[in-house]
C-alpha cells in the first residue's frame, strides 16, 4: 500500500456524508413504525421484524462482501450499495403488504452492507496512520447521526411513503457525491485473483482478535437496536407524547451516541485501551436499560437513562472499528475485518428488535431489561478476554 503523506479530508467528508444518508435507511423505520402499523396492520412483533430483516443478508454475506473490495474496488462497492438502497426504498414506498415491505428492506440491507464494509478500506486508503484514530472515530458516528436525523425529520413528514421516496432520491445524490469526492483506488486497475480474496477472507475470519471484536459488536448491536429502535414507540405508549415530539426526543437520545464515538476517538488517541472502553460502555448500557425499563421510574428519568444508554454506548463502536483496523494493516484485510464486524452487527440487529418486540408484546415493557442486561454482561466478559488475549495483526 502506498504511503499516505497527508489525509484526504475531502474524501473523508464525502464518505461520512454518504454514510449519513445510508444511516437514514436504518433509522427511518423506528419513527415510521406507528404509521406503518396503522397502514399495514402490524403489531410490535411484526414491527420488530421489519427492522430486523434489514440485516438478514448480512448474517451470511458480510465477510464475502468485504472480500469483494479487493476485486471490485472500495469506491465502486460503496456507490453500488447506495444505488441498491435507493432501489429498495423506492420499491418499499409502493408496497401494500408486509411481505412486500420485508422484501424491499432486504434489498436496502444488501445495499447498506456493501456500503459499510467498503468504508473501512476507503478511509484507510485516504488517511495517514497518525490520523486514523480520529478518522475512524468520525466514521463510527455516521450511523447514530443518520438515525438521529431520520428520527427528527420523519415524523414531520406527511406519510411514511413520501419519506421512503425522499430517501430513495437522497441515496442517489449520495452516490453521486461519493463518486465525485473519493479517488479511485490504484488497485482497481487490476483484478485481484479469487484465490487471494478467499485466502484474505479466511485469514481474517479465523483470527482471534477480529472474531472477538465481532462478537462484542453483536452484543452491542443487540442492545442498541433493541432499545433505540423502539424508543419512539415507548415514548408514545408509556409517556403519551406526540409522534413529532417522540421523534425529536429519540433523535436527542440517538444523537448522544455521536458524542460517545468522538470521545472514544480522543481517548484512544491518548492511549486508553480499547478493551477498557468496551467494558465501560457495556456496563453503563446494561445498568441504564435496567433502570429505564425495570424500576418503574418517572418518565423524565426513563428518558434520561435512555440518553445515558446511548451516550455511553458510543464508546464501543469506535473502539471496535479501530481495533479491527489496527489488527489488519492492509486495506483489503481491513474491508474483510469490517465485514466480520458487520456480520456481528447484523446478528445483533436481527436478534435485538425481534427479541425485544416479542418480549414487550408478551410480557410488557419492564421485561425488556432482561435481554439487554444479559447482552451487556456478555460484552463485559468478552472485553476481559480481549484484554488478556494478546492479539497480533492479521497477515494476508
Amino acid at each position: 500500500m502506498p504511503v499516505v503523506v497527508s489525509t484526504d479530508w475531502i474524501a473523508v467528508a464525502a464518505v461520512f456524508g454518504a454514510g449519513l444518508i445510508a444511516a437514514l435507511q436504518v433509522g427511518k423505520v423506528a419513527i415510521a413504525l406507528p404509521a406503518l402499523s396503522a397502514d399495514l396492520r402490524l403489531d410490535l412483533r411484526a414491527g420488530g421484524w421489519v427492522m430486523a430483516v434489514f440485516g438478514m443478508l448480512g448474517l451470511v454475506a458480510s465477510v464475502p462482501a468485504g472480500a469483494l473490495v479487493a476485486r471490485l474496488g472500495d469506491r465502486a462497492l460503496q456507490v453500488g450499495g447506495l444505488l441498491a438502497m435507493a432501489a429498495g426504498s423506492a420499491l418499499g414506498s409502493s408496497v401494500h403488504s408486509l411481505p412486500g415491505l420485508l422484501a424491499s428492506r432486504v434489498l436496502e440491507g444488501a445495499g447498506f452492507l456493501l456500503f459499510a464494509v467498503a468504508g473501512a478500506s476507503v478511509l484507510q486508503r485516504v488517511s495517514r496512520p497518525a490520523d486514523r484514530n480520529v478518522v475512524f472515530a468520525i466514521w463510527s458516528c455516521y450511523l447514530p447521526a443518520g438515525m438521529a436525523v431520520a428520527l427528527a425529520t420523519g415524523a414531520a413528514l406527511d406519510g411514511w411513503r413520501g419519506f421512503w421516496q425522499i430517501n430513495a432520491a437522497l441515496c442517489v445524490a449520495a452516490a453521486l457525491l461519493l463518486r465525485a469526492g473519493v479517488p479511485v483506488p490504484q488497485a482497481a486497475t487490476g483484478a485481484t485473483p479469487w484465490r487471494r480474496i478467499a485466502a484474505d477472507a479466511l485469514a481474517v475470519a479465523g483470527a482471534r482478535g477480529p472474531l472477538l471484536l465481532a462478537l462484542v459488536f453483536a452484543l452491542y448491536s443487540l442492545q442498541f437496536y433493541a432499545v433505540l429502535s423502539f424508543l419512539p414507540t415507548l415514548l408514545m405508549q408509556r409517556m403519551q407524547v406526540s409522534a413529532l415530539d417522540a421523534g425529536l426526543l429519540s433523535a436527542v437520545a440517538v444523537g448522544a451516541n455521536v458524542i460517545g464515538n468522538l470521545s472514544a476517538g480522543l481517548l484512544l488517541r491518548r492511549g486508553t485501551p480499547g478493551w477498557r472502553l468496551i467494558a465501560i460502555a457495556s456496563a453503563a448500557m446494561g445498568l441504564s436499560a435496567v433502570g429505564a425499563f425495570a424500576l418503574g421510574l418517572p418518565a423524565p428519568a426513563v428518558f434520561a437513562l435512555c440518553v445515558l444508554f446511548s451516550l455511553a454506548g458510543g464508546l464501543l463502536p469506535a473502539s471496535a472499528i479501530n481495533g479491527a483496523t489496527q489488527l489488519t494493516p492492509h486495506p483489503a484485510l481491513a474491508a474483510v475485518a469490517m465485514g466480520l464486524l458487520m456480520q456481528g452487527s447484523y446478528l445483533g440487529q436481527v436478534l435485538g428488535p425481534s427479541l425485544f418486540g416479542s418480549v414487550v408484546q408478551a410480557v410488557g415493557w419492564p421485561a425488556a431489561a432482561i435481554p439487554v442486561a444479559l447482552a451487556a454482561l456478555g460484552a463485559i466478559a468478552l472485553a476481559w478476554v480481549l484484554r488478556s488475549s494478546g492479539t497480533q495483526p492479521v497477515r494476508g
